[in-house]
């Protein structure tokens, strides 16, 4: 959002804003708690004009708890409306009635602003009867509904879990196996299904040896009976050396070192990540096909049934074994998995109870206001007259000029504006500085209306205002205006709630000025402006 409109109605606004064809009056500016002020608008148009008066519920802090009907006299060819709201306010203090827009043929006209007292309501202790106060009302759990988004945070991690459970589970991608007569035959097509896949020209080489291996490995559990799929290298080569003694395999010890070798090439590249050269890659292939011949050729056609069982039987047994440790290790990782899950959670499921959702959301995510308080400040003089303060971002200069009006201008020596964000970003501050080329005599009650009449005309809503006295920390008395309202986003035309604080300060032909606004309820932002405004130095004007 442009930020051109800031503090050019400082002590202008009624020449600026004011509007001949509205008349505004009240009945009175002094109330009790909860009495109406009876606000009237006037305005004289013809007799083919329309007229659209506001229909809001509040104006500003007021409430309207009456919208009289439209009265309409006729003078001289004209038409006098007259239109009366009835407004209250339930909290003692003195508040600023903003000016309303009127639509007259469709072109904005706006009412005067009225400043109103509301006191408190005496209390005759001596005939008011007297009650206890009610005990204090035990407040609710800091929790309230976060409980849901914790359960939704579990159920994902569960869902999270069983996926990758299941992927792991099933990671070997099910191909239709064809049936084959002998180990020998299925040994012999998956190699050459393996060369068919062309996996070494396209650099998975990885993937290339867990295939022959795994090719190796099922032939020698099919035709050995050696659980060599849940065996490691060194395992592997011991069990064929022993079912070579025990089944009279002729074996060469050349057979064996060269499954082994290969073996552990396979291993070197699946865990070391080393990559062989393609004639070796090659020679590799070979080994393996020539070991699973030499193997096939080396069984005995007929081997004594009794033989047979006891290998049979200790194949099995190994099986079990290996299944056994897989078993526990999988249960080990899945305790360590648990463990570490539920930690998190009752981690975060404390901090949630103790500190709250919105601390832990921070603390994790982050949050734009708290980084700013967080961050390192900058402490600098803005304007003339100077003004000194302490920033979490160093504010830059806009041009102010170009935003006023001709008569406006005429009346102003210098203007400078400084400004860090935008009034629909999470935080906002800007510092203004004005001399006036003739001495003038500065209301700062009425800058303070000026201001809020130009925030009011860049999508502030609904503002209430309250106005006190402001010192320094030097002792320089100021105005401070604060309060709440509605920012509307011009690009998402969604509003949000808004604190704002207003400080005015007048010199000798000079006035300076501080906003700051932020987001309602955004504790970060209330830390931030507290020491923003702790740090506030003002230098006497210069002429």
């Amino acid at each position: 959002m442009k930020l051109k409109f800031y503090i050019f109605l400082f002590l202008l606004s009624s020449a600026v804003f004011a509007q001949k064809q509205i008349e505004t009056s009240i009945d009175t500016t002094k109330n009790k708690i909860g009495a109406e002020f009876k606000l009237t608008l006037k305005t004289v148009v013809n007799a083919n004009s329309k007229v659209v008066f506001p229909k809001d519920k509040r104006f500003g802090a007021l409430e309207v708890i009456q919208s009289y009907p439209v009265d309409t006299v006729k003078k001289d060819g004209s038409y006098e409306l007259i239109k009366k709201y009835g407004l209250t306010q339930f909290d003692s203090g003195r508040y600023v009635i903003p000016s309303v827009k009127i639509l007259i043929d469709k072109k904005p006209y706006f009412s005067d602003s009225i400043r109103v007292e509301v006191a408190n309501v005496k209390v005759d202790t001596l005939q008011q009867k007297m009650y206890d106060i009610k005990d204090i009302t035990p407040a609710e759990d800091g929790i309230g509904d976060w409980w849901k988004y914790i359960l939704a945070v579990v159920i994902i991690l569960a869902i999270g879990a069983g996926i990758y459970w299941y992927v792991k589970k099933h990671q070997k991608k099910k191909i239709e196996e064809e049936v084959y007569k002998t180990p020998i035959e299925k040994a012999t097509s998956l190699l050459n299904n393996l060369e068919q896949k062309e996996l070494v020209q396209k650099g998975e080489i990885k993937e290339y040896y867990s295939e022959l291996t795994d090719i190796a490995r099922n032939y020698i559990e099919e035709a050995i009976h050696i659980p060599a799929m849940e065996s490691t290298t060194s395992e592997l080569i011991q069990a064929i050396r022993t079912a070579s003694t025990k089944k009279k395999m002729t074996l060469t010890p050349e057979t064996v070192e060269n499954l082994e070798r290969v073996l552990r090439q396979a291993d070197l590249v699946k865990f070391a990540k080393s990559k062989p050269l393609d004639f070796e890659i090659t020679e590799d292939r070979n080994k393996i096909q020539k070991v699973i011949l030499t193997l096939d050729n080396a069984i005995p056609t007929e081997v004594p049934a009794e033989e047979e069982d006891q290998l049979l039987n200790e194949a099995q047994k190994q099986k079990q074994i290996q299944l056994q440790l897989k078993k526990q290790r999988n249960k080990r990782i899945a305790i360590a998995v648990g463990s570490v899950i539920f930690l998190l959670l009752a981690t975060t499921t404390f901090f949630v109870a103790t500190k709250g959702f919105a601390y832990v959301k921070d603390n994790v995510i982050g949050h734009p206001s708290k980084e700013l308080l967080e961050g390192e400040w900058v402490k600098s003089e803005y304007g003339n007259p100077g003004v000194i303060i302490e920033t979490p971002k160093v504010l830059k200069r806009m041009d102010a000029l170009k935003a006023l009006p001709k008569e406006t201008m005429a009346l102003i020596k210098e203007m400078q504006l400084f400004v860090y964000g935008s009034m629909i970003d999470n935080f906002y501050v800007a510092v203004s500085t004005t001399k006036f080329k003739n001495p003038t005599d500065i209301d700062l009650s009425k800058a303070l209306e000026g201001s809020l009449k130009v925030i009011e005309l860049q999508g502030g809503q609904n503002i209430i205002v309250k106005q006190e006295d402001f010192q320094t920390n030097q002792g320089i008395q100021g105005v401070k205006g604060y309060g709440t309202m509605s920012i509307l986003n011009p690009a998402t035309k969604t509003s949000t709630k808004a604190y704002y604080e207003i400080l005015l300060f007048k010199q000798d032909q000079g006035l300076q000025q501080i906003i700051i606004l932020h987001e309602e309820g955004d504790t970060y932002a209330n830390d931030i402006t507290t020491r923003i405004l702790n740090s506030v130095e003002l230098k006497k004007a210069s002429n």
